[in-house]
């Protein structure tokens, strides 16, 4: 199983430090990354997504840390318990960027504003690989270029500013997937694309899981593109993996009521502006002021006593887990 495997995540918990106040934003998070696979992770805003890709890449702020659990990446010269190393350290430096890549969130803040896209993309080669300057400046032409970017010659030597929001997310797109990582974290990766630059990015991230059996964490609200990129769902809840399978599992036989409320906060395209969205009542609770037991209960319609207590995790397959103490009574005869 192992040598299938490209990353492992088991009972995660990282969590945050301010003011004597705790904030356990991942609260035992387990998941399995597959090479040549994507792993979607879907959840609102605050559930704990971002924290736990910046967990893997050891890119915490200072006033958290890694309580409990581990994160095991499978190189190719053996397992390497990521947990373990030195956050700035000489080997996790080597890994990121390299071996394991993270698309942010925000190209805003990512992308330093007094260097050239083309100069930052460059660092990257020049760190990671044995190519020569001239080498290393085709390269960075070539990936503007597979990113939509026009006159990538020009573009390379412009600053951030020069770019739109869109180019900006594309050139540190083609930054992430310089070195054909082995795996590759994407943080709600077209968040300011439009949709046809949105379909090219998805091209080349399945082009990249292909041809180098690329391992791909993908997160992000959007359930159509994990309906068409995804192999593998998690569904976070407040630091929590609430359900996971196969896409086809999560998609089609959603067990826990937050899973089904998402995916009933969605349009359907073809049924026209009569059908039924629902939103979900509520709001995501106080990371400081947490409801005991199931973290979902104050906005499920389904909550009982039963979800006082925080719900044990039940295999319904060899590929579909549930956290729900009662999705039995709930789903099996809808």
């Amino acid at each position: 199983m192992a040598n299938n495997l490209a990353l492992s995540v088991k009972d995660l918990k990282t969590f945050f430090y301010t003011n004597k106040r705790c904030n356990k934003a991942v609260n035992g998070v387990s998941f399995d990354i597959k090479k040549g696979k994507t792993l979607g992770i879907v959840g609102e805003s605050g559930c704990g997504k971002s924290v736990t890709a910046s967990t893997i890449m050891q890119l915490l702020p200072k006033l958290s840390r890694i309580e409990e659990g581990s994160v095991t990446y499978y190189s190719d010269n053996g397992e390497i318990r990521i947990d373990q190393l030195e956050r700035d350290g000489p080997e996790m430096r080597a890994i990121r960027g390299e071996e394991i890549a993270m698309i942010f969130q925000d190209p805003m803040t990512a992308l330093n504003p007094v260097y050239t896209v083309g100069y930052q993309i460059e660092e990257s080669l020049k760190y990671h690989t044995d190519l020569n300057p001239a080498e290393r400046k085709a390269r960075v032409i070539e990936l503007l270029a597979d990113m939509g970017i026009p006159l990538p010659e020009k573009r390379a030597t412009e600053y951030p500013h020069n770019y739109s929001g869109g180019m900006r997310q594309r050139a540190m797109i083609a930054m992430a997937m310089s070195c054909n990582p082995k795996v590759l974290i994407a943080d709600e990766p077209t968040t300011a694309l439009d949709v046809t630059i949105q379909a090219q990015i998805f091209n080349l991230m399945t082009k990249l899981k292909t041809e180098n059996d690329t391992a791909i964490m993908l997160i992000t609200h959007d359930m159509g593109v994990i309906a068409e990129l995804a192999d593998e769902v998690a569904v976070m809840y407040m630091g929590n993996i609430v359900e996971a399978g196969t896409v086809d599992d999560v998609l089609r036989r959603p067990q826990h009521p937050y899973t089904r409320a998402l995916l009933d906060s969605i349009p359907v395209l073809g049924r026209g502006k009569d059908q039924d969205i629902k939103s979900i009542r509520g709001a995501t609770p106080d990371p400081y002021e947490r409801p005991i037991g199931c973290q979902f209960a104050p906005r499920c319609d389904f909550a009982t006593e039963a979800c006082n207590v925080m719900p044990d995790e039940e295999f319904l397959s060899d590929t579909h887990r549930v956290s729900c103490a009662r999705y039995k009574e709930i789903f099996e005869n809808a």
